[in-house]
């Protein structure tokens, strides 16, 4: 067979079979049958040795230029399929940007952390600064330090719950630790709030809870006063609970104040008329307070011969459930987002 004839036959199946290649992958087969390594063509053009020196002249040039023309037709051939593969997947793909988008679901503070936030600005305008201490805590500074002695029943297993650790290790039952923490790194005055998370050892029911959020309180100067402490509560009231709330003050017992009263407002879940949430006594009880002991001024390093103070806690629950009239203080830890969702704020 002729030199011409081969490179016709070549040519004619390489032809045909471009135009019956409908995809990439097919198109990419045909190129390495005709122009790959091993292709016909290749093949072809590498034999030229075998010719005599008149005919290799007239077959290379022959067979270059049906390289260089199936070259060109494949390339375009190519480049319409990618074109045409292309436009398939964007329409397979295609967005219907004239429909309306899905809204996003957007998170929101849990209510006692908004509380925790608005207590944190009711207390800035008077003064105080928000710090924060550590949930597990020593012996010394949850009970030594504030005038609870060793046989006080406080520290019972049946109150407070130890961690299995050398050493008296509590989780700790009040946010008041942080009083002898901040006092034995300040000078006076001092000013401050401490939000956070407390745990006891304590049956539940409405208005108890086994782990709750206090806000410790403490403010320490001269010349301080319990009407210092009752304006700074009252206070705090107005601001949160609006001026139709009444508040009250007992005297009460805690060893690390002298005098110690309890604070109460007036519940707003049954207007002061007596519910499961107070008791049936028309009062909440928010917290402790009282005038810094001097034991625990001396314990510091502070003189109470100069310096006077007063300290507070408060149930930040308890004060959530006046606000918001949750009857219920074991619903904000239970999880249901329903009834989380009913106090997100917009933002």
């Amino acid at each position: 067979m002729s030199v011409e004839t081969t490179l016709a036959d070549v040519r004619q199946r390489a032809m045909a079979g471009l135009s019956e290649a409908s995809s990439l992958g097919e198109i990419l087969e045909w190129e390495r049958l005709y122009l790959g390594p091993k292709g016909e063509l290749t093949v072809f053009l590498r034999s030229l040795g075998a010719l005599s020196p008149e005919e290799r002249p007239i077959a290379g040039k022959a067979g270059n230029a049906l390289k260089v023309e199936l070259t060109a037709l494949f390339e375009a051939r190519r480049q319409a399929l990618a074109t045409a593969d292309l436009d398939q997947r964007l329409e397979a793909d295609r967005v219907d940007v004239s429909l309306p988008g899905r809204a996003q679901t957007i998170g929101a503070a849990h209510p006692v952390s908004q509380m925790i936030d608005d207590l944190s600005d009711i207390f800035a305008l008077m003064g105080f600064q928000t710090v924060f201490g550590p949930e597990v805590e020593t012996g010394r500074y949850n009970f030594d330090l504030l005038n609870i002695p060793s046989d006080h029943p406080a520290r019972d297993v049946w109150d407070t719950m130890h961690v299995d650790a050398p050493g008296e290790i509590v989780m700790r039952t009040h946010t008041s630790p942080m009083q002898a923490r901040v006092m034995e790194q300040t000078d006076p005055p001092v000013r401050v709030i401490v939000p956070g998370r407390v745990f006891r050892y304590e049956a539940q029911d409405a208005s108890h809870e086994w782990m709750f959020h206090q806000l410790e309180g403490l403010a320490i100067d001269r010349n301080i006063t319990m009407a210092d402490l009752k304006g700074t509560l009252t206070e705090m009231a107005r601001q949160l609970f609006g001026p139709k709330r009444r508040i009250r003050f007992r005297c009460d017992f805690f060893p690390f104040v002298e005098p110690g009263v309890d604070f109460a407002v007036d519940c707003a879940i049954c207007d002061g008329k007596g519910c499961r949430v107070c008791k049936h006594t028309g009062w909440l009880e928010m917290g402790g307070a009282g005038m810094v002991h001097p034991r625990v001024l001396t314990g510091v390093g502070y003189d109470p011969a100069v310096y006077s103070g007063f300290a507070f806690g408060l149930g930040i629950e308890r004060l959530t459930m006046m606000r918001t009239g949750v009857d219920d203080i074991r619903a904000f830890a239970a999880g249901d987002v329903r009834f989380l969702r009913q106090f997100a704020r917009a933002a």
